[in-house]
């Protein structure tokens, strides 16, 4: 893998790297698909040059401009939205899996809609704005999904814009200022839905073999993808650790794929309780090894196979969730809230941001890059938290 840090310990962006001798690289593919690369003393703008080397344009403005000149090869005269976007999308050959199934999405919603063959010279804002309130009001398109959309075409349309294509990006405004925002937050279970809901599950005659899979993304804090990407290998029971640097993922076309973690701090080692540790060896216990065991990019030995002995990926938990939780809810009065693998990892950073856990240290269990994130978390503790805690400290200081 590239370096993920420079000497400096900033995190670099997909294709940077830097050489030991200090000078930094961006690696991209040209038009024709041929590997490049572009050097620099500097990273940023606000960067010095070592000692007896020529200053010169920093790495992050080189990447700006091979961005225009990969563009300028294929930007035809009169350009439709469609077309944009398709040739911003193939400058992008720095990214994640996952991102490249993003721009996917983007491409074919835009071949279907009237929207991709407009010519992007008569696009205005007021048009942008227009077609965004239509995606939302009259295709029911949600929030969330909407702005995954317009996170495409702003980037692509200023692209534009600084080629001289366009005048003004038309995309240039916030979202929330012309949208509901009508996402759904992911709040995190109470204690007792929590023990409610694994309590159902372990006592129910179909669902109980999904019970200690389920009490381990309650007590980790795992990502779904990390959880389906543990191998026996990853599993230190002497000193009860779970080792998380990879991520198992499958595309649309059901080609599985090794995602390793963008930043260092995606590699970590998670405790184990006592607890945890028993539904791991109940769980090894029960595992079936197949005459052959899949291999995906070098890795076997997967925990959880499905019928046809492929590993399982997000969707499989999440519709584990979803049954579970609909026969819960049609058997009892009281109705648990959503739940799903995501939720799992929110109530477990939520449930030890509650118990006081150091901020610092709960970013390392979670995998965070950035402690805002894990942060973020504390704010949305309630009031009945933050009274336990205050008047646990005045009794301290009493």
């Amino acid at each position: 893998m590239p370096t993920r840090k420079d000497s400096k310990g900033r995190i670099l962006r997909r294709g940077e790297g830097q050489r030991p001798n200090g000078q930094y690289y961006f690696k991209y593919k040209d038009a024709k698909g041929k590997t490049r690369f572009k050097y620099s003393w500097t990273l940023t703008a606000h960067d010095f040059p070592p000692k007896g080397k020529k200053a010169d344009k920093c790495l992050r403005e080189i990447e700006k401009q091979v961005q225009r000149d990969l563009f300028d090869r294929v930007a035809p005269e009169k350009m439709t939205v469609l077309q944009l976007v398709e040739n911003y999308v193939s400058t992008k050959t720095a990214v994640r899996q996952t991102t490249k199934v993003g721009y996917k999405t983007v491409l074919n919603f835009l071949a279907k809609d009237e929207f991709g063959s407009r010519l992007i010279d008569a696009v205005t804002t007021l048009d942008a704005k227009s077609w965004l309130i239509y995606l939302q009001k009259s295709l029911g398109k949600s929030y969330s999904s909407i702005h995954s959309i317009r996170g495409v075409l702003r980037p692509a349309f200023q692209l534009a814009e600084e080629d001289d294509l366009i005048r003004r990006n038309p995309f240039n405004f916030e979202l929330a200022s012309v949208l509901v925002n009508d996402s759904i937050p992911r709040e995190a279970l109470t204690a007792t839905d929590e023990r409610r809901f694994l309590e159902f599950v372990k006592h129910d005659d179909h669902f109980s073999r999904y019970y200690e899979a389920f009490y381990i993304l309650f007590n980790t804090g795992l990502r779904i993808s990390e959880f389906c990407g543990l191998t026996e290998d990853d599993l230190n029971f002497e000193n009860g650790c779970i080792r998380v640097d990879k991520q198992l993922q499958r595309t649309s076309g059901m080609e599985y794929y090794i995602e390793r973690p963008k930043t260092k701090s995606g590699v970590r080692y998670v405790p184990m309780t006592d607890k945890v540790r028993e539904c791991f060896e109940a769980i090894l216990q029960r595992r079936i090894r197949p005459s052959v065991e899949p291999l995906v990019d070098g890795v076997s030995e997967f925990l959880f196979l499905d019928k046809n002995n492929l590993p399982m990926v997000a969707m499989h938990w999440e519709k584990y969730f979803q049954h579970a939780l609909q026969k819960h809810n049609d058997i009892y009065k009281h109705e648990l809230p959503k739940i799903t693998p995501h939720v799992c990892r929110h109530t477990f950073c939520s449930k030890m941001a509650r118990k006081g856990m150091n901020p610092a240290k709960l970013k390392y269990i979670m995998g965070h890059s950035d402690i805002d994130v894990t942060y973020n978390t504390y704010t949305h503790l309630g009031f009945d938290d933050v009274r336990e805690e205050m008047l646990r400290m005045t009794d301290d200081v009493a």
